[in-house]
Order: structure tokens, then sequence, then C-alpha cells
């Protein structure tokens, strides 16, 4: 195993638990305020914490092109989420969330692919496993018999994809400016869409510090992530990251006492196979 494997393997399940601690909080949040007024407030809050880091550490500007892929995986990531949540609205959980968490993991492992090379044999066993556990985890108490929302579903995947390997290249040059510059996209278009959309007059405050709590984790799972990809390969921490599922599945059963369905279980076990055998390359 070599070290840069195990540092970026480490670094990507860390964005892991960030991102799913952030979904889980930005879930309780919304059943009670609007959907799209929490991400937008999470993803303002996300913006003032990564631009607080970006001074604090002291990391010079990077060139235009980092921050433009910064933009860039804001854009795509805001638009990714407007599509899972209308998926969710319209469709059936059990098939929306598995495979949106799928496509995410499968187009930066194809990029990766074609960019590094194959990864070693024990890796790609591990990729399989990894994305079979995260559609076992991810999937809901439902029947998986509605096609509704299936485009969307996909179209959220490619999106959060697209975003991972634009974290990627943004993650070249430095890790908080970019990620700057994604916050600030997607946090003017969640605001625009709170501009247009009906308004729901759910008060925010109740629920306000978990909002922050989303926001604050999701954007440690972003910087994470892009550091996971300085140190190894874009297929390794793509997949490892978005194991998040099980995070949050891990979070309702001991905190919210949620019981976890039988495929859930085996879906954690496969992880846990997943991430030993992606960590030896």
């Amino acid at each position: 195993m070599s070290l840069a494997t195990l540092q970026a393997s480490g670094l990507s399940l860390m964005a892991a638990a960030a991102w799913g601690g952030g979904d889980f909080s930005g879930g309780l949040a919304s059943k009670r305020a609007s959907v799209f007024r929490v991400v937008a407030v999470a993803h303002a809050c996300g913006l003032l914490a990564s631009l607080a880091m970006a001074l604090l550490s002291r990391e010079p500007l990077p060139p235009l092109s980092a921050l433009e892929w910064g933009a860039f995986a804001g854009m795509v990531g805001g638009f990714g989420i407007v599509a899972l949540y209308r998926a969710l609205a319209i469709g059936r959980m059990g098939v929306v969330a598995p495979v949106a968490a799928v496509v995410t993991g499968v187009l930066p492992v194809l990029v990766g692919i074609q960019s590094e090379g194959l990864p070693e044999p024990a890796q790609l066993v591990g990729f399989v496993l990894a994305l079979v556990s995260i559609w076992l985890v991810a999937r809901a108490n439902s029947n998986l018999d509605s096609h509704s929302g299936f485009g969307l579903a996909v179209l959220a995947g490619i999106a959060f994809g697209l975003f991972l390997i634009a974290g990627k290249h943004a993650g070249h040059d430095g890790v908080f400016w970019p990620l700057v510059a994604a916050r600030a996209v997607s946090t003017v278009l969640m605001l625009v869409l709170v501009a247009v959309l009906p308004r729901n007059t759910e008060p925010l405050r109740p629920v306000l510090w978990q909002v922050v709590l989303s926001g604050l984790l999701d954007s440690a799972g972003n910087a994470l992530f892009i550091a996971a990809t300085r140190y190894g390969r874009l297929d390794v921490a793509a997949v490892l990251s978005s194991l998040y599922p099980a995070t949050t599945v891990l979070l309702a059963r001991f905190v919210l006492k949620e019981r976890i369905a039988p495929w859930q279980a085996i879906g954690i076990a496969l992880a846990l196979t997943a991430v030993a055998l992606i960590s030896v390359g």
C-alpha cells in the first residue's frame, strides 16, 4: 500500500463522513423549512467558511483557470441539487437516491481510468463492491417499481460526477479559493431559485443551527475531497467519498433511532470490504 493511496483514501473517507453528516443535518432542516431556502443559506454559510479558511491559511490566489473550474463545479453542483430534489418530489426515493449516487461514482471512475490508466485489479473489484454498496445503502423502504424521476436522477448523478471531476481540476493549484468560487456560484443560483419560486412561509430560525452545520460540513467535505485528489487518483477519491450515504444512514440509526434495513446492513458491510480493497493499491 503506497503512502499516497493511504492518504487519499483517508481524506476521501473523511469527505464521505462530512458529506453524509451535512446531508443528515440538512435533511432534518428540510423537514421543517423550504428545501431551497435551506440549501441557499447552507451554501452561503459554506461560502463564508471557505473564504475564511482561504484567508486564514494564507493560500495564494490560484490561476484564473482554477477559479473557473471551481465556478463550473459550483454551477453543475447547483443544477445537480435542483435535479435531485425535483426527482425526489416526483419519483420514488428508492429509485432516485441510489441511481443518483451510483452515477455520481461511475462517471469519475470512467474519467480516471481514461486519464490515469487502469487501477490495480483489487481496486477494480473494490470499485464494483463500492458502487453496489452505494445502491443498497441509498435504497429507501419502497418498491423499485416506478421510473418516475429516473431521468432526473441520472441527470443529477452526472452533474455531481462533473462536480467531482471539476473539483480535481480546480484542486491542482489550490483548495480553498476554488471552493470560494464554487460556493459563490452555487449560492447565487440557489438565491435566484428562492426568489423566483413560490414563497414559503415556514420560518428558518428554528432550524438555523442545522442549516449552518449542513453548510459547514458540506464545505469541509468538498475541501477534503479536493485534498484527496491531490494525493491520489480521481477514481479512488470519487468512489470512496461517494460512500457518504452510509454516514447518513448510520447517523439516522443512532440519532433518530431509525431501523437499518437488511439490504442497508449488507451495503455497509460491502462498503467496508470495498474500502479495504481500494486502499491496498
